[in-house]
């Protein structure tokens, strides 16, 4: 999973500051962050498909369609065809194999080990992504800067074909069986009926989609903007961003983890929220990248908090047989993040980057506060 999303980080930030710098829109970047979960609506059955196909099977065919993707983005550029639909469909691809990767790395890990080592796996999938988010952006950064998209672009390749062969070499796991007595379609029914009847549940997806309208297009849409227009800083620069913003997710992450016996969750959860937005705001004001990359590092930590809580609560309230179908759900949720992305993007091409910022921000703290309001069951636990 370390190798998985470095090279999906490296390549979030070629394709942004590629199309940025080859568009020179703001739009057509928010666009692009769109197309990457295009088919994210299928965050659903591709959980099932994890438990049908062989596990280890299913994570090759995925870094090896990763892999093709980025060497068909190589050759177009590299010879010169590459425009700026071939971008989109490649990404939109790319989306496509990612939805099945999560779900089946997590099965990978809870196979791996025994059922007490469970929570511990998990951790290292959650630690894998955010060491992946410190060092990928900035690798790319560098190499965009040095050897341009191309140069890149043969390390992103190389990488999705290195993970795809960790997968290869690992050793035999333990796999659970999938429930063969109901069709895929009526065990979805029945976990969407139980989420709609626990308030604890429906409200803290209900906060997961609106970090992803409001919070997750700040560090993937409008970051990119503030490095180049506000900034005025490179691809160096904003791997640096970026990866300030994934040091604080790993720190934050590693602060929950140390906690025992954790209260409180759903307030915590919500105070996370309004942390992270009220930060974005913040980091909108700023015109000094020394302290935008501070304040970056706060938002990072209030990122993950907010991540991390609201699996603690689906986790701890969640009926163990529903778990499943309640991850799809909470995968389901990042659909909101393509809209947020598009939204960010046009909003940003026409009042800027920092006036969106401040717009996500105070519309996201509005909208946690008025789901504490109205799931009052939320707040108190």
């Amino acid at each position: 999973m370390v190798t998985a999303q470095m090279g999906a980080q490296m390549e979030t930030i070629v394709v942004v500051w590629y199309v940025l710098n080859l568009t020179d829109s703001p739009f057509l970047v928010g666009l692009t962050a769109t197309a990457r979960l295009g088919f994210n609506f299928l965050a659903l059955f591709a959980g099932a498909t994890a438990d049908i196909v062989p596990r280890r099977t299913l994570m090759i065919i995925v870094q090896s369609v990763l892999a093709s993707l980025a060497f068909l983005m190589l050759i177009l550029i590299v010879t010169g065809q590459i425009e700026v639909w071939h971008i989109f469909i490649i990404t939109l691809g790319g989306g496509l194999a990612r939805i099945f990767q999560m779900p089946t790395a997590q099965s990978l890990a809870v196979d791996s080990v025994v059922p007490a080592r469970i929570p511990n796996a998990v951790a290292l999938i959650s630690a894998a992504m955010n060491i992946a988010l410190v060092i990928g952006p900035i690798l790319g950064g560098v190499l965009f800067e040095a050897f341009g998209p191309e140069g890149a672009y043969v390390l992103v390749a190389s990488v999705y074909v290195l993970s795809g062969t960790f997968a290869f070499l690992m050793g035999p796991t333990r796999v659970s069986e999938a429930n063969k007595r109901e069709s895929v379609f009526s065990l979805v029914a029945q976990g969407l009926r139980y989420v709609k009847g626990e308030q604890l549940l429906w409200s803290a997806l209900l906060a997961a989609v609106i970090i992803n309208i409001t919070g997750f297009s700040f560090h993937t849409t409008l970051v990119p903007i503030f490095a180049r227009d506000v900034l005025d800083r490179d691809s160096v620069g904003l791997g640096i961003l970026i990866s300030s913003f994934g040091i604080g997710g790993l720190m934050g992450s590693m602060f929950w983890a140390s906690i025992p016996n954790l209260r409180h969750t759903g307030l915590l959860c919500i105070l996370a929220v309004v942390g992270w937005h009220g930060s974005m705001i913040v980091f909108a004001a700023s015109t000094n990248f020394y302290l935008s990359v501070g304040i970056l590092v706060m938002t990072g930590m209030m990122f993950s908090s907010t991540l991390v809580l609201i699996l603690t609560v689906l986790m701890k309230t969640g009926r163990p047989e529903f778990r499943g179908r309640i991850m799809g759900l909470r995968t389901l949720a990042i659909y909101a993040h393509a809209f947020g992305s598009l939204i960010a993007g046009a909003v940003a091409g026409v009042v800027g980057a920092p006036m969106t910022a401040v717009i996500s921000g105070i519309l996201g703290i509005a909208m946690v506060t008025g789901l504490a309001m109205i799931a009052p069951k939320l707040r108190r636990f």
